[in-house]
């Protein structure tokens, strides 16, 4: 297994300790874990993201997403299908056992939705960050002007 060092980016970063943490404990986790089904993470855009999973075998209504205090969840149950007959099974390569993959959210991370589209579930998140929150320019006066003076009372 790899291990990756992210001591350099404790030092050029802010407010990221939580992420970098969490990356850490996925990054020392033994491979006992389950690893199905597979997904990819990508940025789409400077505040965009996407979750692809791969989901084949499974269709809209054995699928469900769910965000909950800055966590999302995929769980994937194949419902059995009554009346169907199947023809019987040689050999099974396409894996339809249930799962559940949980994903931890940043601050400000929203879910804008969901496709299925050839196998593939494609979860699209944006970082939205509050006005509040984002930057914004001071300006600075210089020494020559005189202080107003807004309502003086005489004494």
């Amino acid at each position: 297994m790899r291990h990756f060092d992210l001591s350099p980016l404790y030092r050029s970063t802010v407010g990221f300790d939580r992420l970098f943490s969490m990356m850490d404990q996925l990054a020392n986790v033994d491979n006992g874990g389950s690893s199905y089904p597979p997904y990819n993470i990508e940025r789409t855009g400077e505040n965009a993201y996407r979750i692809t999973m791969a989901v084949a075998g499974f269709g809209q209504k054995d699928l469900h997403i769910e965000v909950k205090e800055n966590t999302l969840t995929i769980r994937g149950e194949k419902v059995a299908e009554e009346g169907k007959e199947r023809g019987e099974v040689l050999y099974r390569g396409i894996a339809e056992r249930s799962f559940e993959r949980r994903f931890q959210l940043a601050d400000h991370v929203e879910v804008r939705g969901a496709e299925l589209e050839n196998g593939l579930l494609h979860v699209d998140l944006v970082r939205q960050i509050p006005e509040a929150l984002k930057p914004r320019t001071i300006e600075i006066s210089t020494g020559g002007r005189t202080a107003k003076v807004i309502d003086q009372k005489a004494a």
